[in-house]
């Protein structure tokens, strides 16, 4: 893509995990532009994930229960910025107006773009269906800029404050320091808490080190349910749920030793920050909604109904949430410890 943009704007308002996965776009925007001005539209709770990016020099909060006039305003607000270069890798009717709103001479957005989003752009990114990981598609963006050789480098800027508070937190806990992060948005995806304190004990019995567990406010029960029977056993663990903003999340996800986690926006962004994950994947699927960068695990059902996407179980009876179950705790624990094991071999060699 030869183009001489002097405005751009990335249009990428949700969710945390996709929001991640976009993060190396913008060092890759900048080496490709380097006196440009670089915009990115997100959802206002996404804000402080961006806020202080050394590349980016302006957010554009998107509120999306807002209401038709604010977002009205919104339209009014891009289309006074004058963008000349657009990405819009969300493709749904509202980032296809957003777009379109810019009027911007170059519009470029994914193959997955839905309900007539496509229509909004001059140009669909080859390679960027729905059978290509996230990371990948959105990485698609660098190598159309002739920019894929470039490193992926996902930065979150974080003060010296949200710096020490998290050193602070783990200061007192022996390594490895175990990540858990039991949430998850859909009910299909929330492998059980007491599966998850299970593969702690087992890996604290196994390898020594410590727990913490991550989460949002809503995730309290979970982190107890977890943390309990470790603190019980006299073993090392601490519950940090609902304590995290977004710089303090990034911040101990980048500290931990390693992240077992559902297949949620931690996960993802635990694994663009460089920390090695062990993924649960009990209806979505590895391929698809995988971690980028090598070193993970990532443990799936193997029932039928795999990789079905299903917010909610459509089975029934006996087999309702059979996959919690295929999704064994032995098979979780052998995935952390290889982790692990991988880790202690890359410091004996360092």
């Amino acid at each position: 893509m030869h183009f001489d943009a002097e405005r751009i704007c990335v249009i990428k308002p949700s969710a945390l995990g996709d929001v991640a996965q976009a993060l190396p776009l913008l060092p890759v925007l900048r080496q490709r532009f380097p006196l440009a001005h670089i915009a990115w539209v997100v959802n206002r709770d996404l804000i402080d994930l961006l806020a202080g990016h050394p590349q980016l020099d302006e957010i554009i909060p998107f509120d999306r229960h807002g209401g038709a006039i604010r977002f009205w305003r919104m339209l009014r607000c891009l289309r006074s910025r004058r963008f000349d270069l657009v990405f819009d890798l969300q493709g749904l009717l509202r980032t296809g107006l957003m777009a379109i709103a810019t009027g911007a001479r170059c519009r470029v957005g994914l193959e997955t773009a839905r309900e007539g989003s496509r229509w909004t752009c001059h140009l669909a990114l080859p390679a960027t269906g729905d059978d290509v990981p996230a990371h990948r598609r959105y990485w698609r963006v660098a190598e159309a800029l002739g920019c894929g050789h470039l490193p992926r480098q996902a930065i979150v800027s974080v003060s010296d404050a949200e710096r020490t508070w998290v050193t602070s937190q783990l200061a007192a806990l022996p390594r490895p320091v175990i990540g858990i992060h039991p949430g998850a948005r859909w009910e299909t995806k929330r492998w059980p808490a007491e599966k998850f304190a299970d593969v702690a004990g087992r890996m604290l019995e196994a390898h020594g080190g410590s727990i913490v567990v991550v989460g949002g406010p809503g995730d309290a029960v979970l982190g107890d349910q977890i943390v309990r029977p470790i603190l019980a056993a006299g073993g090392s663990a601490s519950s940090l749920v609902g304590q995290t903003s977004l710089k303090r999340l990034a911040e101990l996800l980048r500290s931990l030793s390693m992240l077992i986690s559902n297949d949620s926006g931690p996960m993802h962004l635990a694994a663009e920050l460089g920390t090695p994950v062990v993924g649960v994947y009990t209806c979505t699927s590895p391929n698809i909604s995988g971690p980028s960068g090598a070193g993970h695990e990532c443990v799936a059902t193997r029932l039928f109904c795999a990789a079905g996407y299903h917010s909610t179980c459509p089975q029934r009876g006996a087999a309702r949430y059979a996959c919690f179950d295929d999704v064994s705790v032995d098979r979780v624990v052998s995935a952390a410890s290889r982790v692990l094991r991988r880790l202690a071999q890359t410091e004996a060699t360092a």
